[in-house]
């Protein structure tokens, strides 16, 4: 298993790196559909949809959704997503009494366009915005190291649990380590770019809400997953289990950074 994992994130990785570097906007925004579309695909049976037919038609309808918004203005889009997030962190916060909240398949298929489609919009608008490709890739390793910073923090100190009911081996204090690894990397770019203290400590303030958020996202999937009784969305991606298994904080997170850069223009 382990080694699946290091042999699939040998793959992966850099291709995504070299898509978000190297595409053009419009193939970019056409490939990244195509993988919200396949993550639609397994949200439709974390909604309780089982039938190929039925998950395929979720996934287009993802698809569609993605194309008529992306001429609306950020403002609106990245807007409803972050209010879809203070939603899901009651959710997450008040379960299992919330658990009633998602017992709804049709519910739990608008949560996922709720989910999905703003991840999509944001990764496109970012990557149309001036030096797109380096935010992508910025908010993308703070993601990956708020995840290596709790995973290792938490095996190492972690007593108090984060969320037990949704998640048991998430702790406070691997949020913490992750935080931490999280606002390293955030200052290592401040100072390297040269930002001045008060863009500095902006970024830093924003580090620390993506890397909340980025938590959220994860614990968000993993409550729908525990009402579904599954491990993983897919096993799409061996060792990894599914693509949403791999962007769930990504796809919190994206939106956040997303909407924090384009309203203070960078």
């Amino acid at each position: 298993m382990l080694k699946q994992r290091i042999l699939t994130a040998l793959v992966l990785a850099p291709l995504a790196l070299a898509g978000v570097i190297f595409l053009s906007p419009a193939v970019f925004s056409v490939l990244t559909a195509l993988i919200i579309m396949l993550a639609a695909w397994e949200w439709a049976n974390l909604a309780g949809f089982e039938q190929p037919v039925q998950r395929v038609l979720f996934s287009l309808l993802t698809g569609l959704i993605c194309w008529l918004v992306s001429p609306l203005p950020y403002f609106l889009i990245l807007g409803i997503a972050a209010a879809w997030w203070v939603v899901a962190l009651l959710l997450v916060k008040g379960y299992p009494k919330t658990g009633q909240c998602c017992q709804s398949k049709t519910l739990r298929l608008f949560m996922g366009l709720l989910t999905l489609v703003p991840a999509w919009y944001a990764l496109v608008q970012l990557k149309q915005y001036d030096h797109g490709g380096m935010a992508i890739l910025f908010v993308f390793f703070l993601v990956w190291a708020a995840d290596v910073g709790a995973y290792f923090a938490g095996r190492a100190l972690g007593k108090h649990k984060l969320a037990v009911n949704v998640s048991p081996k998430k702790t406070l204090e691997g949020l913490v380590g992750g935080l931490l690894l999280a606002v390293l990397v955030a200052a290592c770019v401040g100072l390297y770019f040269e930002f001045t203290f008060a863009r500095g400590m902006g970024l830093l303030l924003l580090t620390v809400v993506v890397g909340i958020v980025s938590v959220l996202g994860d614990l968000f999937e993993s409550l729908l997953k525990r009402e579904r009784g599954i491990k993983d969305s897919s096993n799409l991606l061996p060792g990894h289990g599914g693509i949403l298994d791999r962007i769930d904080s990504l796809t919190a997170a994206v939106p956040v950074f997303a909407l924090a850069l384009l309203c203070s223009g960078g």
